[in-house]
């Protein structure tokens, strides 16, 4: 394969990668100011969120852990290259990488179980925030509205 054509199908695998992975994204430029629901006529925090993907995101982030966990550093392999059947340098060295990447799964793996808890947190804050609000404009709605029968429309 020429070094062209592999460069033109990293960049198109690239593209198709940069489209695919926007969750819960806001707009670059979102124009006006708003969320989409407000029909970017201001007065919103330009943030739209979804309930389900927040919850859908942090249990993605469980999933992640638990496949860096089947992936994770074999012990074998540091077995094999210790002193008897290799060099007791290069035995330091595969034990000191071991170590290593041991420490930065269990790293990566916690940070990844941290970040999805906060997210279900966050979520259960969202939708208390949004049943205060959802209420207060039903509140208002009762307070000042006024009925007009259907014959006087």
């Amino acid at each position: 394969m020429p070094w062209d054509e592999w460069e033109q199908l990293k960049a198109e695998a690239a593209q198709r990668h940069a489209t695919r992975m926007q969750i819960d994204q806001v707009p670059a430029d979102p124009g006006e100011g708003g969320s989409p629901h407000s029909g970017g006529k201001g007065g919103g925090d330009g943030i739209d969120v979804s309930h389900s993907s927040l919850n859908g995101n942090s249990n993605l982030l469980i999933e992640l852990a638990g496949l860096l966990y089947e992936g994770r550093p074999d012990g074998d392999l540091c077995t094999t290259a210790r002193v008897p059947r290799s060099h007791p340098d290069v035995a330091a060295k595969v034990d000191r990488f071991a170590r290593f990447a041991d420490d930065q799964y269990q790293d990566a793996t916690a940070l990844l179980a941290a970040l999805s808890t906060r997210l279900r947190e966050t979520k259960g804050t969202y939708v208390t925030y949004d049943g205060e609000v959802a209420g207060g404009l039903l509140n208002a709605v009762l307070e000042t509205g006024k009925y007009v029968s259907p014959e006087d429309r």
